[in-house]
């Protein structure tokens, strides 16, 4: 990603942190990245367009930290016990995050729009952000499957451990629904997966 697009994307985030999207101004977000208005619109081509680059900026951080979180250890529970973390960590630092995660938009953030947007640029950066951006249940997808893929050894039936992965992540998402009390999320998704295996 090139130094400016990088510079204005960590602008707007910083702009949204202290006021709603629609009080965000393109001209602030250019001024706070050191560079001019025109090259603001010629990277994303309008408000709506900066907004779709957040946030999907913002999902691949999210999934990256699921990625971490999956190798960080080496017992099955372990892994799938720090993405449940992860999840909930995230959401609870980060609005559009947690909106990504829930579906519920406040009128706070942009909320663009799931399905694709037509475009014409040729920056590659551009035509991925302008593409359809996950649902919530894509993003349980998506986070089930990436733990499949790293988790999944010789002999491991993948339909089980499928439906492993894809519980840890539900009971992540109830949790930044509603935060577990004593021992947190890490020990709730340890002895709902100790259930499971037992």
């Amino acid at each position: 990603m090139p130094a400016a697009r990088e510079s204005l994307l960590d602008a707007a985030y910083a702009a949204l942190a202290r006021r709603p999207w629609s009080a965000v101004r393109m001209v602030d977000v250019a001024a706070a990245a050191g560079v001019s208005r025109q090259t603001l619109y010629n990277e994303f081509g309008s408000k709506d367009g900066l907004a779709r680059a957040l946030v999907r900026r913002e999902a691949d951080g999210y999934l990256a930290g699921v990625d971490r979180a999956l190798t960080g250890h080496s017992d099955l529970r372990d892994r799938l016990s720090a993405t449940a973390e992860w999840i909930t960590s995230a959401a609870r630092e980060n609005a559009l995050v947690r909106a990504m995660l829930t579906g519920c938009w406040s009128e706070r953030l942009p909320s663009p729009a799931l399905s694709a947007v037509p475009s014409a640029s040729a920056v590659p950066a551009q035509r991925r952000a302008d593409g359809p951006l996950p649902s919530p249940g894509d993003f349980v997808a998506l986070v089930r499957d990436r733990a499949v893929t790293v988790l999944a050894g010789p002999g491991t039936p993948k339909s089980d451990l499928a439906r492993s992965c894809e519980l840890a992540v539900r009971l992540a998402l109830s949790c930044v629904a509603a935060p577990p009390g004593e021992g947190g999320v890490a020990d709730l998704v340890h002895s709902v997966l100790q259930e499971e295996a037992g």
